[in-house]
């Protein structure tokens, strides 16, 4: 299962127990409402994993691009320098979406 379909799954979870935790409240019942709640906060656990997974992988990206950046720079390759700010850019931006 990939990072974006845990994400969503975890989203999904999470909205299924805020219903159940609400459907719970209005009938009154307690046990329906803590079983609602357990799943909403598993949920969000779930989705937190998976932006903490990305924002990782995000982070190996950045500094891979440095390094290969720095690699460029240092044996006078433009090409090798600019995939390596290229590569940088894409890791932080993937860390900043999954914050």
């Amino acid at each position: 299962m990939s990072n974006a379909s845990k994400r969503a799954a975890g989203t999904a979870k999470e909205l299924h127990g805020k219903i159940e935790k609400n459907v719970g409240k209005l009938v009154g019942s307690e046990r329906l409402e803590a079983e609602g709640r357990a799943r909403e906060l598993g949920g969000r656990a779930q989705k937190e994993t998976a932006k903490a997974s990305e924002r990782v992988k995000g982070a190996v990206e950045e500094v891979t691009g440095r390094v290969q950046s720095a690699v460029g720079d240092l044996i006078d390759d433009p090409k090798t320098s600019a995939r390596g700010q290229l590569r940088k850019a894409k890791g932080k931006a993937r860390q900043a979406t999954n914050r």
